[in-house]
């Protein structure tokens, strides 16, 4: 019997042929250097920082070379799917601004002409291609049960050899067509193997875009190609789809760079153009003086969901990942501090080769650059709009009075240097909670910050003093020439110079006045500018607050 009868027995159906796939899915019309890429994600648990840092250099790679870039759900691991989670990459991704041009819109529907975009609705293709490297004697069914391959891997671990299906360990290799038929006549369960062309003393060479030139022994080893359910391997799977969806480039995690022999190999026997690869370094995390891998169990901030629940803008989060991905970033954010991020190119032999060091303090100072460079309406926007699923006390108070929030968002922004309050919107409420009577009465005099020089009672000396003069209707210049005039009546220096030569011959410094009225109005000694708070307060609040302080 001929290897043909066997591989229509294996595959019943009626399937296409290599070449009509090969005529469906022509090759793209793009121009020179655009580059096609995907981001890839198993189904099997919601988004991590690390896809979101792979999706971001497919997409800016993609877009910047006016490619393609789209989303391919590899769930050929049916078992381990969760529910929801493709919904969750396609709104993650989207909520960090990266849209794709092809693939999976949601659980069921796509776009694009080169789909279906789900591994497991791509079944026949993979069949069809299987159908014919066993036609060819590339693949053979391989009857082993899991018994028999752990006897086989106890004989390689006892005698120190590489463990694996190879050579003489591959048992069904070259076991004749004729009895291959027969037992699966007779029922017996089987996968299907390629049967590799490697040679243990071949080497396989490759240009990484991002490591280098790299070199691996050959593939020796009969990989599974079709798993006993039907569905393919991840090798074998992405090998066809990213052949006839003529990706480009393969920008995936350096844990598949040992993987690449494989890969490569499978290409060639399936007769594909090889992809670009680039293996981009593992995301890491500083502990003790040493780097470890960012992990799902232990680090809160390797959940995507973190984020959104701290309040980073997302802008923020890829404007740090930026930083990661090319440390020139850094230098092209200072020389272009207006510039959108877009315009930055991305480049891969720029990337480090070693681990990326994930720095939550670094991404802090990155997100409060973001933020204080945006407008009032935009502060308003994103915080109302964070408040409203994770502080719903302060989204009630704060758009009560949508004009008067904007002018607090505007407070010391508008200069060459704008103000940096917060890096991420769980920050707010501290900084601006003063503005509002049902969260400033519920403090205590303990809560009370005052200037280092003065204490509660001098305070108070203070306010009641300043709140007989304070004039509301004057301009800034104005206001701090009274403040400061009230100052030296109260025996408080005007000079530094003057106060530092003499100190016994001062109370202390007009700043310890101007720091007990911010301390009357705020309860806190770092506050934006005091005359603007006050404007906004009116000046109905900040008698009120006077009196109150007056009072502790």
């Amino acid at each position: 019997m001929s290897r043909e009868t066997l591989a229509n027995l294996i595959f019943k159906n009626e399937l296409k042929t290599p070449e009509y796939y090969l005529e469906k899915y022509p090759e793209r019309n793009l121009k020179e250097g655009a580059r096609v890429v995907r981001y890839a994600p198993s189904p099997t648990g919601f988004q991590h920082i690390g896809g979101v840092y792979a999706a971001l250099i497919n997409e800016r790679l993609a877009h910047q070379s006016e490619g393609i870039f789209y989303l391919r759900i590899e769930d050929t691991d049916q078992k381990r799917e969760v529910e929801g989670a493709i919904e969750d990459t396609i709104a993650t991704m989207h909520n960090f601004g990266m849209n794709f041009d092809e693939g999976m819109t949601g659980e069921e529907t796509s776009k694009g002409e080169y789909g279906p975009y789900r591994q497991s609705q791509r079944k026949e293709i993979y069949h069809t291609f299987a159908k014919e490297l066993v036609k060819k004697g590339l693949a053979y069914p391989c009857f082993c049960t899991p018994e028999e391959l752990n006897e086989i891997r106890e004989k390689q671990m006892a005698e120190k050899i590489t463990p694996g299906y190879y050579g003489e360990y591959a048992v069904y290799r070259n076991l004749p067509v004729e009895e291959a038929i027969k037992k699966i006549e007779n029922g017996e369960e089987y996968i299907l193997r390629l049967k590799s062309p490697g040679k243990e003393e071949n080497r396989v060479e490759c240009h990484d875009l991002i490591k280098g030139d790299v070199s691996f022994p050959e593939n020796v080893q009969d990989i599974v190609i079709i798993k006993s359910d039907g569905l393919p391997t991840y090798h074998f799977a992405h090998a066809i789809d990213d052949a006839l969806m003529h990706t480009t480039d393969v920008i995936r995690g350096e844990e598949w760079l040992s993987s690449l022999p494989i890969h490569l190999q499978l290409f060639d026997v399936l007769g594909f153009k090889r992809p670009n690869y680039a293996h981009v370094p593992t995301i890491m995390k500083s502990e003790n003086g040493s780097k470890r891998k960012l992990s799902k169990r232990k680090d809160p901030e390797s959940a995507v969901s973190y984020y959104r629940e701290e309040g980073y803008p997302a802008v923020s989060v890829i404007e740090y990942l930026l930083n990661i991905i090319n440390s020139s970033f850094e230098d092209w954010r200072a020389e272009n501090p207006d510039a959108d991020y877009h315009e930055f190119t991305v480049a891969l032999d720029k990337m480090s080769k070693s681990g990326a060091l994930f720095d939550i303090v670094k991404l802090h100072d990155v997100s409060k650059n973001v933020i204080c460079k945006m407008k009032p309406e935009v502060v308003y926007d994103y915080y109302t709009t964070w408040a409203k699923d994770f502080d719903k006390e302060m989204f009630d108070l704060v758009t009560k009075d949508e004009a008067m929030m904007k002018e607090v968002f505007n407070i010391d922004k508008e200069g060459p240097k704008p103000r940096k309050d917060f890096g991420k919107w769980n920050e707010v409420r501290e900084k601006i909670f003063y503005f509002f009577d049902e969260l400033f009465d519920l403090e205590k005099a303990e809560d009370v910050e005052l200037p280092k020089t003065l204490n509660l009672e001098d305070a108070k000396s203070i306010i009641e003093s300043y709140a007989k003069s304070y004039n509301f209707n004057t301009d800034q210049e104005t206001w701090f020439e009274e403040l400061k005039t009230l100052a030296v009546e109260l025996g408080y220096a005007t000079n530094r110079k003057e106060y530092k030569k003499n100190p016994e011959n001062f109370k202390g410094m007009v700043s310890d006045v101007a720091g007990a009225v911010r301390a009357a109005l705020t309860h806190r000694t770092n506050t934006p500018d005091l005359y603007t708070i006050m404007q906004i307060m009116g000046e109905e609040k900040v008698r009120e607050r006077f009196n109150k302080f007056i009072s502790l």
